[in-house]
């Protein structure tokens, strides 16, 4: 299940990168992509239905995750529009769940609509803020692009939408990677359930800049290489091209993903290093991937590098340095002790530290509910240890557990691994910005992979050593998160409640949670050999599904 949940987020990112090739190519072209795509699905669906022979149990455990995709983006879709906004609602989402955004949110539909009237003909146009087409990776553009002849609305309803059902694809990454790892089915529930009501997933799932979709690919990886089905996917040249291929797109949904691929990367090596051809064809399908971007940078619509140069060198200005030309100058400028100065501010700014207590503390002196609502949604938006809330007591109690004996269990292993790569890829990202008053290291400029796999760490670490306490703290949780976030603090004008969209949202909410819980086929025990197919635990099957041997050990 995990490999197969690995290759349908692959399968849907090369779609979207292809979209945007094709429309980039010629309009004709990208339509007629866009139809193959739709039809050749249906065609695929069907004969797998009706000639694959495919397991019914396999098919109720692909289930799942779709209805847990789908129950989590009409939550999300419900709860936003809940105090109307629908007619302006790219407008709405900038500001429904957090402080008023930039509209970020609106760049890849603005490029999308540029490509999709004019292909590659002259040089695109240039969105407000002086942002090109090169600045921002493709990957949401292109999926925006291959929907183009379905549907399009003027008023950006079509394009959210899409945008919600996009970032939402974590969900299934982090479903295959509970699969992945083997967790017991009350925490995989729990975790999915708090996952999906925290302050992360709702402000940027409906606020739609593509920082969620590349971490769905990046959970997809973690699932690949940080559980038992690394000694399987290491020894097969197909998983390393799907390993290296959901990299490539995550890095082309935003450049962020590096901060995750990192210590994902780090933790493989450590685990098991794979063969050299492996590392070959990895290196080969990623070259593909961002080659064909790093050309269109150059070539194109140059320069491309704006970002890079604000987060490595805190360059915020416009010139015509190259990305190691501003890199070096601005360490040069702060000299040793400047930039010792600024890596510890980074570190600072992860933790919340004197920033997230004042602003916290105004407005509590303030005494106005709203102002201390808006105060709680800002201090979870930009600091990362701060927007886990409730869950930083999970560390403590397995400290706690720990000291009165030695812990075991596949709960307890996934855990402290979801904390190395939380804290890996925090020293990485901490050591690689640049840091100084314009370049912090606010959650919104890294990946938000490591957020999610803190979540996911601090309920299963519960569930590992206080169980009990864990479903308490898990559903706190939830209910404080709803608290906050369900209210419209800034409502567009001339708007009320909708109870239809809370009753939905409602709705939505708990058939995730039911489904989540739900007895999967993985938590059935199978017998020593299944003669009606493939098995989703059995680790031959995994590893012939990934394209390499059968394990000769079983299980």
């Amino acid at each position: 299940m995990p490999v197969l949940l690995a290759i349908g987020l692959a399968a849907s990112g090369v779609v979207g990168i292809l979209g945007f090739w094709a429309y980039y190519g010629d309009r004709l072209l990208g339509e007629s992509f866009s139809y193959l795509v739709l039809f050749g699905s249906i065609v695929l669906v069907c004969l797998s239905l009706y000639g694959g022979h495919l397991n019914r149990a396999l098919l109720r455990s692909l289930a799942v995750p779709l209805a847990l995709w789908a129950l989590g983006s009409a939550f999300v879709l419900f709860l936003g529009f809940a105090h109307g906004g629908a007619e302006t609602p790219l407008a709405t989402a900038a500001t429904r769940f957090s402080h008023p955004l930039p509209p970020d949110n609106e760049i890849p539909r603005f490029f999308a609509d540029w490509f999709f009237a004019n292909g590659h003909d002259g040089v695109p146009a240039i969105f407000p803020g002086e942002w090109h087409s090169s600045d921002r990776p493709p990957l949401q553009v292109g999926y925006a692009l291959s929907q183009r002849p379905f549907g399009w609305d003027g008023d950006g309803l079509s394009y959210q939408v899409l945008g919600v059902v996009l970032q939402q694809l974590w969900i299934v990454g982090l479903w295959a990677l509970l699969l992945a790892a083997r967790i017991g089915r009350v925490t995989r529930g729990l975790v999915m359930a708090t996952a999906l009501v925290s302050a992360l997933t709702i402000v940027n799932a409906f606020f739609v800049w593509p920082k969620l979709l590349p971490a769905a690919m990046l959970l997809a990886v973690a699932a690949l290489v940080t559980t038992p089905l690394w000694s399987e996917v290491r020894r097969s040249l197909w998983a390393a091209a799907l390993i290296a291929g959901l990299c490539g797109l995550a890095m082309l949904g935003h450049g962020s993903s590096v901060f995750g691929i990192v210590p994902l990367a780090l933790l493989a090596a450590y685990r098991g290093l794979p063969s050299l051809r492996w590392l070959g064809v990895g290196l080969a399908v990623g070259a593909v991937l961002m080659g064909s971007w790093a050309a269109f940078q150059k070539y194109d619509d140059p320069p491309g590098n704006r970002l890079t140069k604000w987060t490595l060198a805190s360059a915020l200005a416009i010139d015509d340095r190259s990305t190691s030309e501003a890199v070096v100058d601005a360490y040069d400028e702060a000299g040793v002790g400047g930039t010792i100065d600024n890596k510890v501010e980074n570190f600072e700014t992860m933790v919340g530290g004197v920033a997230a207590w004042d602003t916290l503390e105004n407005a509590v002196r303030s005494g106005d509910i709203g102002e201390i609502a808006r105060a709680f949604r800002s201090v979870f938006f930009f600091y990362l240890l701060p927007s886990l809330g409730l869950l930083l007591l999970a560390p403590v109690a397995m400290a706690i557990a720990r000291v009165r004996g030695p812990r075991h269990g596949a709960e307890w292993s996934f855990a402290l691994t979801c904390f190395a790569v939380f804290a890996l890829g925090s020293v990485v990202w901490g050591l690689l910005v640049f840091g100084g008053p314009e370049d912090r290291t606010l959650v919104h400029i890294s990946s938000y992979l490591l957020p999610l796999l803190g979540v996911a760490g601090a309920i299963a670490g519960l569930r590992a050593t206080f169980p009990r306490f864990a479903l308490g703290l898990a559903g706190a949780a939830v209910l404080l998160t709803l608290a906050l976030y369900a209210p419209a603090l800034d409502p567009p004008s001339d708007s009320a409640y909708s109870p239809l969209y809370l009753l939905l949202a409602a709705a939505g909410l708990a058939g995730f949670a039911i489904v989540a819980m739900r007895e999967d086929e993985a938590d059935k025990p199978q017998a020593a050999v299944d003669p009606s197919g493939f098995r989703p635990t059995d680790a031959a099957a995994v590893g012939a599904a990934a394209g390499g041997e059968p394990s000769r050990s079983g299980r």
